[in-house]
């Protein structure tokens, strides 16, 4: 019975049809989107753009921790008066903080989902040329190879080709 198992997967092993690729080449997508010069210029720009709310962020942060602090630091010799109010200053900056932080990441990933829909057809077009030029048979995502030699990988170029 065992014997009749080894014949049949090896008859279905030597009668399975191979895919032969001549040409391959690894491409790590989105490494070729975050370092091309628009992307570079596009963070840039998104950066001084979110500044100033950044800058609220970060001052409420600040003053939170500040407020957190007091209520730690005189606790004790609080009145109960006292410390419900410190309390409630507390939440009203702690809950500004988390709101702008949400609308600042909202904002960051709207901005960055547009930017990524408008290069996405560039990118598109640079990899059909490099396929074409190169006459690759398999591009396979770089993510996603344990194992590839030098010079398989044409993130690089693609990169210089969505430069240009």
């Amino acid at each position: 019975m065992k014997l009749l198992k080894i014949i049949a997967i090896s008859v279905s092993i030597a009668f399975t049809p191979f895919v032969s690729a001549e040409k391959l080449a690894v491409l790590g997508v989105q490494e070729a989107l975050l370092k091309s010069n628009a992307a570079v210029s596009f963070q840039k720009s998104l950066q001084s753009e979110l500044k100033g709310e950044q800058g609220r962020l970060l001052e409420l942060e600040k003053q939170a921790k500040t407020l957190r602090g007091k209520i730690q630091e005189n606790a004790a010799s609080m009145s109960e008066k006292e410390a419900k109010q410190a309390r409630l200053q507390f939440q009203k900056v702690f809950q500004e903080y988390q709101r702008t932080g949400q609308e600042l990441q909202q904002k960051r990933t709207e901005r960055e989902q547009a930017f990524l829909k408008d290069m996405r057809p560039k990118l598109d077009e640079v990899i059909r040329k490099v396929i074409k030029e190169n006459q690759y048979d398999v591009i396979l995502a770089k993510k996603a190879t344990v194992f590839y030699g030098p010079g398989l990988d044409i993130t690089p170029t693609v990169v210089q080709m969505l430069n240009k």
